[in-house]
């Protein structure tokens, strides 16, 4: 991986971050995963505009999380399951990264409490 591309990847991680931050982006993310549906529909359970939540929708299609298509008059949106899958094995990666500090820490202390610290 080049540098390019790894700022690259941090760039397209924060704006998938930026677009999980507000709660009305996640509820929506939680009923397209469910199945597709239009703004119209996902504007429903909410005390929204049809245009307030196209902004979110939006934000969403420009972080890569939802797909939009026209469909006739319809413009229904996916959730990109794929996009989902790159962000919880980059959550994946972290974690595995923490718990191996946190076992190295655990031997440590450990070896300090048995005199056995070099």
């Amino acid at each position: 991986m080049t540098v390019a591309d790894h700022v690259e990847d941090e760039v397209e991680l924060d704006a998938v971050f930026a677009a999980l931050s507000h709660r009305t982006r996640r509820a929506i993310v939680a009923r397209l995963a469910r199945g597709d549906a239009t703004v119209g529909e996902l504007a429903e359970p909410f005390d929204l505009t049809h245009q307030a939540v196209s902004r979110h929708v939006g934000i969403l299609r420009r972080s890569g999380l939802v797909r939009q298509w026209v469909d006739g008059q319809r413009r229904p949106c996916r959730l990109n399951v794929e996009r989902m899958r790159e962000l919880t094995g980059w959550i994946d990666e972290q974690q595995r990264e923490w718990e191996s500090r946190l076992d190295r820490l655990a031997e440590h202390l450990a070896s300090v409490r048995t005199g056995q610290h070099r």
